[in-house]
């Protein structure tokens, strides 16, 4: 009998290999790999995460990646690199002193007061988020500053190579250098490994397929589906203020992301019995977690909450 792989103490390695092609050995390491990286995002998230994970950065985000033919990995790995660049520029500028003298008119918030002062920069800055995340990709070429100012003028973004270095450089920084960080892409594939090797039955193709364009639709739609699973959580139309600031680690939370991702395409392709209760058993969150997060996009994607049989 093969044997079926779930969360359990192991070493934790991760190596690129393409989808489909790991061992028994690496999908062991992955899987110990993602979970563990994935609590300590979740002990480190702060009230802003999530915040920062606008619609329209995000459609931007993956406009560039598409326009500039980078594999879809590149444009949510950047998502997270813009992320953490822009929590910890909001946290740096709560906590920098203020001068002495300094007008006493505060914006409505500090998420206005950073857009205030990185507006002009913003385009920029998410293109080199971009840059930086195709320079790790281990499946896709890597966007040269030729390339890279080419495409700017394409968009009326009129810089420099020098600027471009300057603004990957603020980025570089304002990360510290740090930007193997995990995506939700790289969740979804990985546990489609693990399903694939526990359940070979499972169609991975049509399935792998399907995932891709749920993962899209759930990270334009982020607000409004977290908020739905908000309500289905507090069992509340309108939540108070500390149970949403309690629910910011749900929304961080990439595991739960990449089960419900699997699950919606599992619904949609009628494999729903046969994927949910493996992918409970490969990560230990529970089938009532999943089923609420599969519900909360079914009723975006359907439109109208009725239209959608309830799931069990």
């Amino acid at each position: 009998m093969a044997k079926r792989l779930f969360f359990s103490p192991s070493k934790s390695n991760a190596a690129g290999v393409k989808f489909g092609e790991a061992s028994f050995d690496l999908l062991t390491d992955f899987l110990v790999n993602l979970d563990k990286r994935n609590k300590d995002n979740l002990l480190s998230s702060t009230k802003y995460c999530g915040n920062l994970k606008n619609k329209r950065v995000i459609e931007y985000i993956l406009l560039i990646t598409n326009k500039l033919r980078l594999d879809p990995l590149v444009g949510y790995h950047a998502v997270e690199l813009l992320q953490r660049f822009m929590v910890k520029y909001i946290e740096d500028f709560i906590t920098a002193p203020t001068p002495k003298g300094a007008t006493s008119n505060h914006p409505r918030s500090y998420e206005d007061a950073v857009h205030n002062k990185l507006k002009d920069k913003f385009p920029l800055i998410i293109f080199s988020c971009v840059q930086l995340a195709s320079k790790l990709s281990l499946h896709s070429h890597m966007i040269d500053n030729n390339t890279a100012v080419h495409f700017l003028h394409s968009v009326s973004c009129t810089v420099s190579k020098q600027t471009l270095l300057e603004s990957e450089l603020m980025v570089l920084k304002g990360l510290k250098f740090r930007l193997n960080v995990l995506n939700p892409l790289t969740y979804v594939e990985i546990l489609l490994e693990v399903l694939g090797h526990n359940e070979p039955s499972v169609p991975m193709k049509p399935l792998y397929h399907h995932c891709h364009h749920v993962l899209q639709f759930i990270s334009l739609e982020r607000t409004a589906i977290y908020e739905t699973l908000l309500m289905t959580t507090t069992e509340r139309v309108s939540p108070s203020r500390e149970q949403r600031e309690q629910f910011v680690p749900v929304t961080e939370d990439c595991m739960l992301l990449g089960v419900g991702v699997i699950a919606v395409a599992a619904f949609i392709l009628r494999k729903w019995e046969q994927v949910v209760g493996e992918l409970s058993h490969i990560t230990r969150i529970s089938k009532k977690s999943i089923t609420d997060f599969a519900h909360a996009t079914l009723v975006h994607i359907v439109g109208i909450s009725s239209s959608v049989t309830p799931l069990s």
